[in-house]
Formats: structure tokens, C-alpha cells, sequence
């Protein structure tokens, strides 16, 4: 296999070579994960060994997130298919260009069905080069280009073992692994702390508006734990039945449209409908795609809209306390604007505005996080092959209204903690653009690495 040199990375002192060539040198190689038939339905169980599926794949990180797990009995039968630190992980259909390097902590997991897995072998490439390298755009745009089937792009070993591969020495592929890594390191601890920040949140939440902890506590002639005596005041000593359901006393049920003083509702609007298109740069317009367990997620693939056509597409501008919401594919996926955004709302999504004389923002927000506006949501969504929901259906979903003053009082706890989650997740953003600003240009040898580090540096700190 040759190098296809029309992917213009690498300056002249490096090798170019293919991805092939470098596992074959290493003694790695390129395999699929199991066929469908090695492993059915009934082989996954609730513990046992982590196996990877295109779904857990995320930007260059692994998610274990509801992940699939087989039996040890069943990845030691299988076990040309485990993974070790160093091997990198794609999709073999559908978002192909996408990769995952796996981690120290992940050794011994399951590459699964759906799945390529690349060993790099040892002594050529340094595996977090390989893995930013693979990330470059004109990597990715090579793989989508060379991806085989009509209706939806498919890879094998053969073109992962073409993927064209400029090879510097050693010693410069860990400078530069080392400049993206620690850029990449702080965005994954930024994401650590942030779902702490939200596991704390969603206690909370759980606690007084679900499992009703604080008037429990004061029906059995007790202070109501971590409350002070003024704001375990606010809460009712006494349960009781509305509509079927025993909840405190004194509050009642509404509905979103109660809830709501504005619903933003873009399903279906794009630039060519408002005559015009997407722009290089300007305002992000962000889809139902870039919203994920209430992050802003996969930057890299905002869209951008200048400022006449945000004018004529936003005519309600979002602010602060709006909450995105995705109406499909997947339905009810949330995002809380903590702070006055400039958003375009594209393709999937609604934009909802609290009303303040009945609800709070953080409020409403975690209420439609819940289990129980989750099962509202799905049990009103219409659809076969892609679930949605319409905005009249939405706006019957039921919402619990406690009292105004205990949510004010909740939102100003849940505030602080949703201003620090916003401050990580901007923070990681504008380090994910620094990474993606720089990788191009280490790997053409425009910026050099002793430039890089002055730079990262800069932005790490």
C-alpha cells in the first residue's frame, strides 16, 4: 500500500507510510470485533466485562456510560477481541471517522460487534500521537471519502490499512502527544468535576422534590437533615392525595404550557429556507446532536450563522434560565443556559422559558431531567423509525408546583452550582478549540513544538 499524498500532513523529514504498515512494524494489526452470531442478546449481562459498542465511543475517550457487558467466560472465549492501553477503537458503519483511545483503566475491556479495533504494536508510533493524528480533519474527511455503502458509510481492515500515515521521529510524535494530552487531560477533569457538580445537583433535587425527605423528616417530629430551621420552615408537615398521587401539602400539579411563558420551536427551519446558508464563522447554531446529558457537546461540529440571518432566524433571542431541549432523535436531552448565550437553535430542538409566577428555571429544569417527566415525555412522543414529540404534546406533560419560596430557594443553591458547571464547560470548550486549532498545524510543521508548548501552557494554567 502507498501513502496518498493528496492528504498534505507532515513535513519533509517524516515517513509516510500507511496505518498498515505502521502496526505491521510493531507487530499490531487491524481486526473487526465479532460477528452477531459469537455473541447474542441473551450473552450481555447487568456486571461482568465492559464491550465497547459504536455508542461508547466518544471524542478520543471511551464512555462507559451504560455500557454492554459480557460474562468473563465469554471475552476470555472471544479474547482476540479484548483491548489493551494503546489500542484505538472505531466504528465500522454510520460516524466512521471517529475514534477512541483506550486508556490505562479500560485494559481488559471488550472490543464488541459494530466495532475495528487498531493495535499499534510497539516501538513505531507512540499510541496518543496516533490517536490526535488520526483526529487531524483531513484523516477524518480520508476515511469518510474511502468509506464503502450508499445509505450509510462502512469500514473494514482494508481501508483502516490504507489510511495514509505521516510518521515523524519518536521523540517528536511524544512533544506533540504531550502538548494535545495535557489540553485533553483538563477538558476530561472538567468533565469529572462537572458531573459531580451534577450528581450533588440531582441529589438534591431527588431529595425535596422526590423522594419529599424534608416533610417526611417533619412528619416524624424531625429537623429535617442539612436544612437550617428558615428553610426547613418552608416545607408542609403533611402529605396528601391530589390526582391520585400523595404529594405535600399545598402543592399542586400543572402543566408545561402553566410552566412555560415561551416555547422556541425551529424544528425544521435551515438557512435555505430563510434564504441564505451556513457561514465559516459568526454565531454557532446548535442541533439536537450537541446536547447530551446536559452538556454542549461535540463543538467540532457546530454549524454558524452571520448576524442577518441569526437576526431573521432568532426573533426571540435566548437568555439566561432558558433550557434547550431536544424533541427528537434522541427526545429529552437537556441543556440550562446559565448565562445570557448567543445560540442559534437548529435542527431538533425547543427553547422553554420558565414562567416566574409559577416556576423557577433550575426548577423546571431539573423536574423535566426526572424520571417521571422523562416517562411524561416518552409515553407522548409519536413516531417509528425516529421518536418525537410534538410542541402540543409537550405542553400537556405535568409538572409538581411545591412552593414559590422553596424553589427560589432551591434555584439559589442549584445557581451556584450550575455557574461553576457553565464556567468548566466554556472552559473546555475554548481548550477543545486551542487542541483543534493546533493540532493541524503541529502536524503540517507550521507551529513548531517549542511554539505549542508557550501556548498550551498559557491555556492550561
Amino acid at each position: 500500500m502507498n501513502y496518498d499524498p493528496t492528504i498534505g500532513i507532515g513535513p519533509d523529514h517524516w515517513e509516510f507510510i500507511t496505518l498498515g504498515e505502521v502496526c505491521s512494524r510493531g507487530g499490531g494489526n487491524i481486526q473487526t470485533g465479532p460477528f452477531g452470531s459469537q455473541l447474542h442478546a441473551s450473552d450481555y449481562v447487568p456486571v461482568g466485562v465492559p464491550a465497547i459498542m459504536p455508542v461508547n465511543i466518544g471524542d478520543n475517550r471511551l464512555v462507559e456510560d451504560n455500557i454492554a457487558r459480557i460474562t468473563e467466560a465469554d471475552a476470555e472465549r472471544l479474547k482476540k477481541h479484548r483491548v489493551i492501553p494503546g489500542d484505538i477503537i472505531y466504528s465500522r458503519r454510520g460516524d466512521v471517522e471517529r475514534r477512541a483511545l483506550v486508556r490505562d483503566d479500560e485494559n481488559g475491556w471488550f472490543c464488541g460487534t459494530g466495532c475495528l479495533k487498531v493495535r499499534l504494536g510497539k516501538g513505531v508510533v507512540d499510541p496518543l500521537f496516533a490517536s490526535f493524528y488520526l483526529g487531524h480533519p483531513s484523516v477524518r474527511q480520508w476515511i469518510v471519502r474511502h468509506a464503502v455503502g450508499a445509505t450509510m458509510p462502512n469500514l473494514n481492515t482494508k481501508i483502516m490499512e490504507a489510511i495514509p500515515f505521516a510518521l515523524p521521529p519518536l521523540p517528536e510524535q511524544k512533544a506533540i502527544a504531550n502538548i494535545l494530552g495535557t489540553l485533553d487531560d483538563k477538558i476530561e477533569l472538567n468533565r469529572r468535576m462537572n458531573e459531580t457538580l451534577e450528581s450533588m445537583a440531582r441529589a438534591l433535587f431527588k431529595s425535596w422534590f422526590v423522594d419529599f425527605d424534608p416533610v417526611r423528616a417533619k412528619m416524624d417530629g424531625r429537623q429535617p437533615p442539612g436544612l437550617s430551621p428558615e428553610v426547613a420552615a418552608l416545607f408542609p408537615d403533611k402529605m396528601v392525595h391530589v390526582d391520585g398521587e400523595l404529594i405535600p401539602e399545598g402543592w399542586t400539579f400543572s402543566t408545561i404550557d402553566e410552566c412555560t411563558s415561551l416555547i422556541i420551536d425551529h424544528r425544521g427551519k435551515t438557512p435555505k429556507k430563510l434564504g441564505s446558508d451556513w457561514s465559516q464563522t459568526g454565531i454557532p447554531a446548535v442541533s439536537a446532536k450537541n446536547i447530551k446529558d446536559g452538556r454542549l457537546i461535540r463543538p467540532d461540529t457546530f454549524k454558524f450563522v452571520d448576524e442577518d440571518l441569526y437576526a431573521r432566524w432568532m426573533k426571540d433571542e435566548l437568555q439566561a434560565g432558558d433550557i434547550l431541549m431536544t424533541s427528537e432523535a434522541p427526545l429529552g436531552e437537556l441543556y440550562y443556559l446559565a448565562t445570557d448565550s448567543r445560540i442559534c437553535l437548529s435542527q431538533r430542538l425547543y427553547g422553554i422559558r420558565a414562567n416566574p409566577s409559577v416556576c423557577t428555571p433550575a426548577y423546571l429544569y431539573y423536574w423535566l431531567s426526572s424520571e417521571e417527566s422523562q416517562f411524561d415525555l416518552d409515553s407522548r412522543a409519536t413516531g417509528t423509525t425516529v421518536v418525537g414529540i410534538r410542541q402540543s404534546e409537550l405542553r400537556k406533560v405535568r409538572v409538581l408546583i411545591p412552593s414559590l419560596e422553596i424553589q427560589h430557594r432551591f434555584h439559589e443553591i442549584l445557581t451556584q452550582i450550575l455557574n461553576q458547571i457553565d464556567s468548566l464547560e466554556k472552559q473546555s470548550i475554548a481548550l477543545a478549540n486551542t487542541r483543534d486549532t493546533l493540532l493541524p498545524k503541529l502536524l503540517s510543521g507550521e507551529v513548531r513544538v517549542s511554539d505549542a508548548e508557550t501556548v498550551h501552557s498559557d491555556n492550561v494554567i
